[in-house]
């Protein structure tokens, strides 16, 4: 990923709007920032969520909050905390989230 044109910004995102997706259980609630050569994204899971697809889209993510579970398309599966992070790239392993408890996410893709 080249970040490139991006001048200096602040973001305040309590400003930015929610848009809402639904998971096969739970919702996620994104509020997403689009750079052009990136977007930025706070993202919350509800408690319960269960993602309705694989993904194949690179990220670098960071749990702000709550608890994330990922599971790849191998079988593996991560629990992440606060405060942990993984990075994936794009057309890597495909992956899904879950929450049992609801989770705050920092995301770049």
């Amino acid at each position: 990923m080249e970040l490139s044109n991006i001048p200096f910004t602040v973001t305040d995102w309590l400003t930015i709007p929610v848009t809402e997706h639904h998971g096969v259980t739970g919702k996620a609630l994104w509020r997403t920032l689009d750079l052009g050569c990136a977007r930025v994204r706070m993202v919350e899971y509800t408690a319960g969520y269960l993602a309705d697809h694989w993904c194949k889209r690179g990220h670098i993510l960071l749990v702000l909050k709550g608890e994330l579970i990922t599971e790849l398309d191998d079988g593996r599966i991560f629990t992440l905390t606060a405060g942990m992070s993984y990075e994936v790239q794009h057309d890597g392993e495909a992956h899904r989230s879950q929450s049992h408890i609801g989770a705050t996410l920092f995301i770049v893709d």
